[in-house]
């Protein structure tokens, strides 16, 4: 097994601006500078795309600490359709946040822009423990999982 450390992960966005204060605003994430900004050689044999340009910018995840992993959002010139958000989708499924009320917090995500998927529901782990569960969307319907522990 190689020695890794999880990192990042990326959201490609059709406004990464838009997106990046979308998660700054609703989930405390903070940016951790600079900007990013690639073009050139090295980026098209990077990504087997020819003259794209890659901007964006990687946001601190709240409660991760300053070593923490990121969200990085980034926006290319060109962005490709994305199919309508579901959560049996093969790959990644969704980011998940522990919030502590998730009613609130799905009231939240949803003025911001966000979009409702299914209901806030009640799931009992096999250890016992009682989940109050949503997935909402962000602007660009990438799903979010809001999730807290019920203490009663």
């Amino acid at each position: 097994m190689m020695n890794a450390k999880y990192i990042h992960t990326n959201l490609i966005a059709r406004d990464w601006r838009a997106l990046a204060a979308f998660y700054e605003n609703v989930f405390g994430c903070v940016p951790v500078p600079p900007e990013r900004d690639y073009h050139g050689d090295a980026l098209d044999a990077l990504t087997a795309l020819k003259g794209e340009r890659l901007r964006g910018v990687h946001l601190r995840l709240p409660g991760c600490g300053e070593a923490g992993p990121t969200l990085e959002i980034f926006g290319y010139n060109e962005v490709l359709p994305k199919p309508t958000p579901a959560v049996n989708r093969l790959g990644y499924g969704h980011l998940a946040f522990f919030v502590d009320d998730v009613m609130q917090a799905q009231t939240t995500v949803l003025a911001a822009g966000g979009q409702r998927i299914g209901e806030i529901v009640v799931l009992t782990t096999a250890t016992g423990t009682r989940l109050n569960v949503c997935y909402v969307t962000d602007p660009e319907g990438n799903i979010i999982e809001l999730l807290s522990v019920l203490t009663s």
